[in-house]
């Protein structure tokens, strides 16, 4: 399984959570940064990436449009890059589960 993350997170968050999600990457990595989030969408589609972001506007195109791609919506206020780090890491199992529910589109972590 493979995450996303967003402009608005650290780009050191994959290298953090390598142990738990190895092909991870940044949309800096990705040659996204800046783009429309329509861009980062149809990139995380086509490479079957889930986008994570502290942004509300992947989870409103995720009920406009469904999955894929699936979001991993970080709902919390100001914390460290190593606090967002645990807390994903910590929802290890329960981001396993959502990649394989056919039916869940969002995924909220707080």
């Amino acid at each position: 399984m493979k995450l996303l993350f967003d402009e608005n997170l650290s780009p050191k968050l994959p290298r953090l959570l390598a142990t738990f999600f190895s092909d991870s990457a940044h949309v800096r990595e990705c040659g996204l940064l800046g783009l429309p989030d329509e861009d980062v969408w149809e990139y995380a589609r086509a490479n079957n990436f889930i986008i994570v972001s502290k942004d509300s506007d992947f989870q409103q195109r995720s009920l406009l449009y469904g999955h894929p791609p699936k979001i991993v919506w970080l709902r919390t206020g100001n914390c460290t890059r190593q606090q967002l780090a645990q807390l994903i890491a910590t929802h290890e199992q329960d981001i396993h589960a959502f990649d394989t529910d056919p039916f869940e589109s969002v995924l909220v972590l707080s």
